[in-house]
């Protein structure tokens, strides 16, 4: 049995199809630990740490930085023993060879669909199983359904998804009917409708976690993350700056807020929202859901009474060091609700603790 364990260019997404090693954090003959970040990936929308699957020895870097492939390509090797350097040559043409065989084999990854709805149409994008329980994501302002890649591949291995644009996102309508949080929520219930769902698991995030709550007559369970509607303080410098943003030097910075890490955000990241807020009527939209939800700079919608009689099982989940929404709105919830805080992490615990988030979710959605 061999000891060598291959690094390949992981799958972080749904739609994600290549990526690139932005920079290696080990270099060959240095020792790494299971779990251990052994590289940056870079992909369309986000910079992400990649862990090492074992224990062992960096024996190989497959993959120079800044080079672009595609899913599933070799990138480097690990060795839990002590192979010596034939063995490791062969192990890597041999990954080579699988990786082109099955490369030719790879279906499409799912693509998202527009959706017609009472409000004008929905764009989302829908994974996992037909028969599954339903599960909707919702995002937050001047969020998309994109904001999902890393924990909708890991919910849609048990779970039938699907990841909405909110209207005035996305490729959603851009004619909002009402801006506030129940307006929204009717737009949710709109596609719900038009789908044939009448109940579903919701999952909202940031405004999208106030959406969710306040649709919760039709929600099998709730998934919060960071929501809005449980304090007054929202930081106005990341709502302003993002309609306010037109050059790429303006906007790193406000999309720097939602990380603990204002290095996840790359630069595709920053030009793919730049080029959404070129869109006819977006900037219209997101100022009239600004005014509408944070007028004054406090947030004008209160769900907290809201959870004193949620009926469905309900996690609230935290960054610690969330710089959009205090992480002090989860304390004194309801002892029915279960709260989760991750350390080190920002407003975006979705992209930012994915897996963490999506294992709470799953125990919670089953029980």
């Amino acid at each position: 049995m061999t000891s060598l364990r291959a690094l390949v260019m992981p799958k972080m997404g749904l739609s994600m199809t290549e990526g690139m090693v932005a920079r290696w954090l080990k270099a060959p003959g240095e020792r790494v630990a299971a779990g251990e970040e052994i590289a940056e990936i870079e992909t369309s929308k986000i910079t992400a740490g990649y862990e090492s699957p074992a224990s062992g020895t960096l024996r190989r870097q497959l993959l120079a930085p800044g080079i672009m492939v595609p899913v599933g390509a070799p990138i480097g090797i690990v060795d839990e023993g002590e192979a010596d350097e034939a063995t490791i040559d062969a192990f890597a043409a041999e990954l080579q060879a699988q990786f082109a065989q099955e490369a030719t084999e790879t279906a499409a990854p799912p693509a998202p669909v527009t959706i017609a709805t009472d409000i004008g149409p929905i764009q989302v994008l829908e994974a996992g199983p037909q028969d599954a329980p339903p599960v909707i994501l919702i995002h937050g302002f001047g969020g998309d359904l994109n904001n999902w890649l890393f924990l909708q591949p890991l919910l849609a291995e048990r779970f039938h998804t699907f990841a909405i644009d909110l209207p005035g996102h996305g490729g959603s309508t851009k004619t909002l009917a009402g801006a506030n949080v129940a307006a929204l929520a009717r737009a949710v219930t709109g596609f719900m409708q038009a789908r044939g769902l009448s109940a579903a698991h919701l999952v909202g995030h940031s405004l999208g976690g106030a959406v969710a709550l306040a649709l919760a007559s039709n929600a099998l369970s709730l998934s919060l993350i960071s929501p809005a509607g449980l304090g007054p303080e929202i930081n106005m410098d990341y709502i302003s700056g993002f309609i306010d943003a037109r050059r790429a030097r303006q906007m790193q910075p406000v999309l720097g807020l939602l990380f603990a890490d204002p290095a996840l955000v790359g630069r595709d990241m920053v030009e793919g929202v730049l080029r959404y807020k070129r869109l006819d009527g977006v900037e219209a939209a997101l100022q009239a859901i600004a005014a509408a939800n944070f007028a004054a700079g406090r947030q004008s919608t209160s769900l907290r009474a809201a959870l004193e009689t949620i009926k469905v099982p309900t996690l609230v989940a935290w960054g610690e060091e969330d710089r959009i929404i205090p992480a002090t709105h989860a304390d004194a919830l309801p002892a029915a609700i279960r709260i989760v805080r991750f350390p080190e992490t920002g407003h975006m615990a979705h992209m930012e603790r994915a897996a963490d988030l999506a294992r709470h979710m799953i125990e919670m959605i089953e029980a």
